[in-house]
């Protein structure tokens, strides 16, 4: 194993442990749920964390502008930059989060206007999220921190975050709920305790590996200067616009497979489960990409950026072949699992050939969506973002008569296709040799 392995594996293991407990938190408030006695209590939490998974998904340009950004100027060896960077996300980050808090009211309103729970469930929703919502200025500056510890090429301290936050949440909750008997209420004050945690870990941790390198001297002046806000919104509104299109595809595809029945939505979600645990690795590669990638192209190194890059995707294949492999001889089993419904297991054999095919389908927009991130190349991430959804509602429309919910799967892997196809089209049409002659990035 060449050096070049040892730093992406340094970087992607770490991120992959992070990944990994990520569901965890949610699971873990459904578990708690569960034993409340009552199905309204666990369809209130189910509710209530999507309400705010998709809300945090989409400020996930905090995470990602401002690892690429980063990256580049620790490969510069600007520290000044470096320091000025994680100010600047952090003010964002609290921005947004105070609009958030102002705005919450009508937000919970549209948020029960397009879920439509019944008033019981509603009642439970708007108790949980009127309490989750103040943990909106962590979660927030734990992504810009999270960002910003992976631009430095360090993945540990968010993968030591997330576990604590996890072991703080399952202790919090558990006492708030069977301890001090406050259900829906201290679910939601569990994990608003986990996420202020979390974050001041993150904070600590910083000052703790950091304080060295970072600098104090700089004026508001220097953080919001023009030219630095420009930059930082050019590529996070890129970002944002191809989240937006990545939301807006996984949330259709929920909803087609609600509107043939709830068989069909039981096998799409089970099978999209398949799709989480590939994903939850190849980010962890994506991650390394990123701040590797983004860190040789602030220095100008362009054999180092190159081989990076193909290192990567080695490491992307490898898990490809692992998984295809593993679901094709094991994914019956795995489905078995996690649900012991006869119809649902029946069914899912006629559509559990669509899993062995998620790897190859999407390990090029992940690898490159990492390499992109890095080099800030946010809007060529926007671009193939934009056509592959596209070709998913197209492929969906024009198939969905014919095929019905195969239909759906093929308009799914059509979308992860393109948007590595059409990535990889840009990286060999004007990234590649973008380092020579210093061209402007």
């Amino acid at each position: 194993m060449n050096h070049r392995d040892q730093q992406i594996l340094k970087i992607a293991v770490p991120s992959i442990v992070s990944n990994i407990t990520v569901p965890l938190l949610g699971l873990i408030d459904v578990a708690i749920t569960g034993h409340l006695g009552a199905a309204a209590y666990i369809a209130a939490i189910s509710i209530g964390s999507m309400v705010f998974n998709t809300t945090y998904w989409i400020f996930g340009f905090l995470r990602m502008g401002s690892s690429g950004l980063t990256s580049q100027a620790l490969g510069r060896r600007d520290m000044l930059e470096v320091s000025l960077l994680l100010a600047r996300a952090l003010a964002i980050a609290f921005a947004i989060a105070i609009a958030l808090l102002l705005l919450q009211a009508p937000l919970r309103q549209l948020a029960l206007l397009l879920m439509q729970p019944s008033d019981e469930v509603g009642k439970m929703v708007t108790s949980y999220y009127d309490i989750c919502i103040w943990g909106a200025p962590a979660m927030l500056g734990l992504y810009s921190l999270n960002g910003w510890f992976i631009g430095m090429q360090n993945s540990r301290i968010p993968m030591i975050v997330a576990i604590s936050q996890n072991l703080v949440n399952i202790i919090a909750s558990l006492c708030l709920v069977f301890g001090l008997d406050m259900k829906v209420e201290g679910v939601a004050m569990g994990t608003l305790i986990a996420q202020w945690v979390g974050f001041g870990m993150a904070v600590s941790l910083c000052w703790r590996y950091y304080k060295r390198h970072l600098q104090f001297s700089h004026s508001p002046k220097h953080v919001f200067s023009r030219s630095a806000m420009l930059q930082f919104f050019r590529v996070n509104r890129d970002i944002f616009l191809r989240t937006l299109c990545l939301v807006s595809v996984m949330l259709f595809f929920t909803s087609a497979g609600s509107w043939q029945g709830d068989v069909i939505l039981a096998v799409n979600t089970l099978l999209m489960q398949l799709y989480l645990l590939v994903s939850y690795v190849m980010d962890g590669f994506a991650n390394a990409a990123e701040a590797m990638s983004g860190k040789y192209w602030g220095a100008s190194s362009q054999v180092a950026f190159r081989d990076t890059v193909r290192r990567c995707f080695v490491w992307g294949g490898g898990c490809t072949v692992v998984f295809t492999l593993l679901y094709i001889l094991g994914g019956d089993a795995f489905l078995g699992l996690l649900t012991n419904e006869p119809t649902v297991i029946d069914m899912s054999h006629e559509y559990v050939w669509w899993a062995y095919l998620i790897p190859v389908c999407s390990v090029g927009a992940f690898i490159w969506d990492g390499i992109f991130v890095g080099i800030t190349a946010s809007r060529a991430m926007f671009v193939s973002s934009l056509l592959a959804a596209i070709v998913f509602f197209a492929f969906y429309y024009l198939f969905r008569g014919s095929l019905g919910n195969h239909g759906l799967w093929l308009a799914m892997m059509a979308y992860l296709l393109m948007r590595g196809m059409v990535q990889t089209i840009i990286y060999f049409k004007s990234i590649r040799h973008s380092l020579d002659g210093n061209i402007s990035r």
